[in-house]
């Protein structure tokens, strides 16, 4: 991730003003439909405070940008990294958190014709990029070098409304409520692409590492809409049936008390005794990494999603001999977000999902820092219209 800008910037201790880059000009906005007014945000103010839940003027969307009003918003950890700054690459202080929003359009800017009044919409991670790179032009806009991702650089979903590039919403389908987009908007299309990079056919056996979580019971579900056999890697001899029952994979394997070798060992026993074709790696811990990779079998691919500090060792005889791939996986792009958008909308995914209000969003950061958050935590900002 590189910053070139924020997007819009908040004055600390005053209400929004508009600060984009210089390459951008800011439009007038659609006469068609006047908000204005104020609206409820939380606001990272210090790096390592609580978020302040204040009032701040409702922006006017610019050239090809939509006004939407927020009606639920994902809780992500990477909200947690944005309000601590423990990254190496820093936000711009003070800024808007929240990169799952899911809302309807309220307001169109100029030049907007792809969207219309009352469309159903997400606002997830990557919130624009400069679609005219190579990265961009061959469809990987999630590696461009001058990308601002909301909640980041762009202020994001913590808000009663929210700005977003028409051409980078996700579209949510009419059967799925907006608490339950709200995850798929990150937690959904990430797992979603990172069992894509696995590559693996259907049939074939995928391992997930960190399967129960808030990202795991997704892509666990994912996997198995894409005809995928899951192995179910976690923790703990209580989700055993959660993975087997509820989440319906084929397989569990239990890592408490075991080291790094009988881990591997049980999970190539579960997946025909000879491996996985594919690993996903979203247990945040190095152990973890090179674990995925030692349980493929030959020609597997392991994807990492998580992202722990330092380095990992790994065994480059077996990586070259059984040709093996290592990839690196960052949510996905604008196609990969609106096809795990219709798959939820065709039944094969529910988010386990807790609910709570915006002023909650402190207690929701110490729960989620201690990992008493079960699912996935969603921000009611406002009813279902």
């Amino acid at each position: 991730m590189a910053q070139h800008g924020t997007k819009r910037k908040l004055e600390t201790g005053e209400p929004m003003s508009v600060c984009v880059p210089d390459t951008m000009k800011l439009a007038s906005a659609s006469p068609r439909r006047r908000i204005g007014g104020l609206k409820k945000a939380a606001v990272v103010e210090e790096f390592g405070q609580p978020l302040v839940v204040k009032q701040v003027p409702v922006p006017e969307p610019g050239h090809g940008e939509v006004l939407v009003k927020v009606i639920a918003s994902g809780v992500c950890h990477t909200d947690l990294h944005v309000r601590d700054g423990d990254w190496h690459v820093k936000p711009t202080l003070p800024i808007i958190p929240g990169h799952e929003g899911a809302g309807v359009v309220v307001k169109l800017g100029p030049g907007v014709t792809t969207l219309k009044l009352g469309d159903r919409v997400g606002h997830a991670w990557l919130h624009d990029s400069c679609g005219g790179c190579d990265y961009c032009l061959s469809g990987w806009e999630t590696v461009c070098g001058n990308q601002h991702q909301t909640g980041f650089f762009a202020n994001g979903c913590f808000a009663e409304y929210t700005i977003a590039e028409a051409n980078y919403v996700g579209k949510i389908p009419e059967n799925v409520s907006f608490a339950q987009a709200a995850p798929i908007l990150c937690a959904g299309v990430t797992t979603y692409k990172a069992l894509k990079e696995t590559e693996a056919k259907p049939g074939q056996w995928v391992a997930i590492l960190g399967a129960c979580g808030g990202l795991g019971h997704v892509g666990c579900q994912y996997a198995q809409a894409m005809g995928l056999k899951v192995c179910a890697v976690d923790f703990g001899s209580d989700k055993r049936s959660y993975a087997l029952e509820v989440l319906k994979c084929k397989a569990y394997v239990d890592i408490q008390g075991k080291s790094s070798e009988d881990i591997v060992a049980a999970v190539k026993a579960a997946c025909d005794g000879v491996g996985a074709h594919g690993t996903v790696i979203l247990a945040p811990v190095l152990a973890a990494f090179r674990q995925g990779v030692d349980m493929l079998r030959p020609m597997g691919t392991a994807v990492g999603i998580s992202l722990p500090p330092g380095d990992f060792m790994v065994d480059i005889f077996s990586l070259i001999v059984q040709r093996k791939t290592i990839r690196g996986s960052i949510v996905g792009t604008r196609k990969d977000l609106n096809e795990s958008l219709t798959i939820c909308g065709e039944g094969h995914v529910k988010c386990t999902v807790e609910e709570r209000k915006l002023e909650d969003i402190n207690g929701i950061f110490d729960d989620m820092a201690k990992g008493k958050i079960k699912g996935r935590c969603v921000l009611r900002i406002a009813p279902d219209p």
